[in-house]
């Protein structure tokens, strides 16, 4: 370990209210497939699912601490892969 890194110790407090925060995501997750949204629903329920690994992603595996080059990294690869996803769902529909 070098001098210069910085170990980042989050309270039990943000802990527990990002995990409380999870758990009424789920239980919104849950309410949203018993409204009649139509098309809609998968588009709620992968909103929700986006937030939900958001928070996961900043909290839990500390990226909120991280610097920007590493923080871009994970963006891009996340919206490469949502790319990939996205035209997977357009090869099924136009079958």
């Amino acid at each position: 370990m070098t001098m210069n890194e910085q170990h980042h110790t989050i309270s039990y407090k943000s802990l527990t209210g990002t995990w409380v925060a999870l758990v009424a995501l789920t239980a919104l997750t849950v309410a949203a497939t018993r409204l009649d949204l139509g098309g809609y629903k998968v588009l709620t329920a992968l909103t929700i699912a986006c937030i939900k690994a958001g928070l996961v992603i900043a909290i839990f595996m500390h990226m909120k601490y991280e610097g920007r080059l590493l923080r871009w990294l994970l963006f891009l690869a996340l919206v490469t892969l949502a790319i990939f996803i996205g035209l997977t769902f357009f090869d099924v529909l136009y079958r």
